[in-house]
């Protein structure tokens, strides 16, 4: 596994709110519901994406844009149309005065909007939780970025498309898949393009030293790691490895283990009901108390302090 691929691991969907929306024009839609990721195609007609902070884009059709929450935004069709739907946590769609509208305008399957055959179609994905694995690539992406028709070829767009209203056995899981597969591949070509300012631990995963130091900490997280052993399996010098990884990544090879142990046990604290003990030997620790003391010195709070917090928030 490389680094991207660890990182990846985070968002993914389960039980995403998946949704084909048909619409007549003029329309707006003010979305407020604090989700920490959406991912919208548009399948035909356009549509204008504004967030409440930063610069507006115009998506056609083949378009797909990647929204990173919880900031609210507007979609529609012009500048000068007024939201005619808010969207509140918990995907509750409503009137600007409060009228309930998720009843009143679902369609079929998985498809809601004002008109079964409007001119304008788009896919909207929403991931309703992430994880710390999830946020740390969460965190280098700007709030809206867009990859467009003419940039990529994929025919994901396409069955994502005809299955999102399909019932079926394992349907919910065959389109959280999708979907994910659908995130991965913009994602990476977002990341690739040199404008991107990509973030340093994705042009570290070529790289013959660090790249390689990535793989066996994605891999191997819970392994006995020093920095002469890491040098050892890699055939450099440990002055050669600090070096080149705190240059090419920005931290120190053992920091960047440690932050990501800590991540892996804070989503393990949160999927599960595994003991302490257990969360800390998957990820490195020989204790629980070990594992604890570093992860109250990192997120401020214990990790069974994180756990319930996960859960009354679930």
């Amino acid at each position: 596994m490389d680094a991207l691929a660890g990182l990846l691991e985070g968002p993914r969907a389960s039980g995403a709110f998946l949704l084909r929306i048909v619409l007549d024009t003029p329309w707006s839609i003010r979305v407020q519901d604090r989700s920490p990721l959406c991912v919208a195609v548009m399948l035909s007609g356009e549509a204008r994406i504004e967030p409440d902070s930063g610069e507006p884009v115009r998506l056609v059709p083949g378009d797909v844009a990647i929204i990173r929450g919880p900031d609210p935004y507007v979609m529609r069709d012009d500048p000068t149309t007024e939201p005619q739907v808010i969207v509140h946590p918990g995907q509750q769609c409503v009137t600007p005065e409060g009228v309930e509208l998720r009843e009143r305008m679902s369609l079929g399957v998985r498809t809601w909007g004002s008109n079964p055959d409007g001119p304008v179609q788009l896919l909207l994905g929403v991931y309703e939780e992430v994880g710390a694995v999830g946020q740390r690539l969460l965190d280098v992406l700007p709030p809206l970025l867009v990859v467009s028709d003419d940039t990529w070829d994929s025919t994901l767009v396409p069955v994502l498309a005809r299955e999102v209203t399909k019932q079926g056995p394992a349907q919910g899981v065959v389109l959280d898949r999708l979907l994910d597969l659908l995130l991965i591949s913009v994602l990476r070509v977002w990341l690739d393009r040199p404008e991107s300012e990509a973030p340093p631990w994705y042009r570290a995963h070529t790289h013959p030293v660090v790249g390689e130091a990535l793989r066996l900490f994605h891999e191997q997280p819970a392994d006995n790691w020093t920095l002469g052993r890491v040098a050892t399996e890699i055939g450099v010098s440990r002055a050669t490895l600090a070096d080149t990884f705190r240059s090419t990544v920005g931290t120190p090879p053992m920091t960047y283990l440690t932050e990501w142990r800590l991540a892996l046990a804070a989503d393990l604290l949160r999927q599960s009901d595994a003991t302490l003990n257990a969360v800390a030997r998957q990820v490195g620790y020989s204790t629980g108390f070990a594992l604890s003391t570093a992860f109250k010195r990192v997120y401020g709070v214990s990790p069974q302090e994180h756990r319930n917090t996960t859960a009354a928030a679930v």
